[in-house]
């Protein structure tokens, strides 16, 4: 199967690629979207499961995002009036989630572009013509691609066609982070929705069935700090989530519980070390860019500004 011709291939369907590929759409040109994932989310991922007849849903990635940009207020602005949006003030004053999971303000962004999930950029090849893309099972042409994955796919992924590029997304590190997704059949006797340490195995814990627009069984989100998820890295999930869960109940003091969920997800690539000042890069003799948070910082609003300034970059 091969792949239509566009103007613009972005690689990854973050909030970085998206933003990105949003700018670039609105200004007439052709723009497909790859990503790897099954569908919107990435880090603002959201998990669906059934307990007890009802679909429960887990923000098991990002939990919260602020805008404090102006380019980006008003963006979410404009989610809030379209319901995906809403403030989270259990997180403080400038916290906002997505409703009804983390994943609705991609959903909404992924909506409007051709997007193809499920489709992993395999190789790039620079030709006369412009660029090719192999992927599984499909072959992409275009102008121009721009890469929006974590600094460690990347690397990999420009290793041959742009050493420059991939040198800089080496020499960036990400830590790793384990998140424990956990549902009860009572209400946890511990009485904040959020709880947060810096020294503790557990750096942050939330009530996720608190936050705005969910509803079903008590489900708690807990991630463990970077330590503790790397002493932990290349255990299986499945003995993660009890010891993370113990981690949970000792940290907080709050009375263990037995749950009737129990899953957990490791995120290799949770928490980079930004390039400060970066933002994005674009090389217009090879026709290839890069974005994303590893280029400004670890927040949901960087990766969205390090898309935004990318698209700048292009059409300068």
């Amino acid at each position: 199967m091969d792949g239509q011709h566009s103007d613009f291939l972005i690689i990854g369907a973050g909030m970085a690629g998206l933003a990105c590929a949003g700018e670039l759409a609105r200004s007439g040109a052709r723009v497909t979207v790859l990503d790897k994932g099954r569908g919107p989310g990435g880090r603002m991922a959201a998990r669906r499961v059934e307990i007890g007849g009802e679909t429960v849903s887990f923000d098991h990635g990002a939990q919260y995002f602020t805008a404090r940009d102006p380019a980006f207020r008003s963006v979410v602005a404009q989610w809030e009036q379209a319901g995906v949006a809403a403030r989270w003030l259990a997180a403080g004053d400038e916290a906002w989630v997505g409703v009804p999971g983390m994943n609705a303000p991609i959903r909404t962004m992924a909506s409007a572009l051709d997007v193809r999930w499920g489709v992993r950029a395999e190789r790039l090849v620079r030709g006369a013509e412009g660029w090719q893309v192999e992927a599984e099972g499909a072959l992409f042409t275009a102008d121009t691609v721009l890469v929006a994955v974590p600094a460690e796919q990347a690397a990999a992924l420009l290793a041959d066609c742009a050493p420059d590029l991939a040198t800089l997304a080496a020499g960036v590190q990400s830590a790793p982070c384990w998140a424990v997704m956990a549902a009860f059949d009572v209400p946890l006797p511990f009485a904040p929705d959020t709880f947060r340490s810096d020294t503790a195995p557990v750096s942050w814990a939330a009530r996720n069935s608190a936050k705005p627009g969910r509803a079903g069984a008590e489900a708690w989100v807990i991630h463990a700090s970077p330590s503790r998820s790397r002493e932990l890295v290349d255990v299986p999930k499945d003995e993660v989530a009890p010891i993370l869960l113990a981690d949970f109940f000792a940290a907080t003091g709050a009375a263990p519980a037995t749950p009737v969920h129990l899953d957990a997800h490791r995120w290799l690539y949770a928490l980079p070390q930004a390039l400060a000042g970066e933002g994005a890069r674009f090389d217009p003799a090879l026709g290839l860019g890069i974005a994303g948070d590893w280029l400004h910082g670890p927040r949901v609003e960087r990766a969205f500004l390090s898309g935004r300034a990318l698209a700048g970059l292009v059409r300068d």
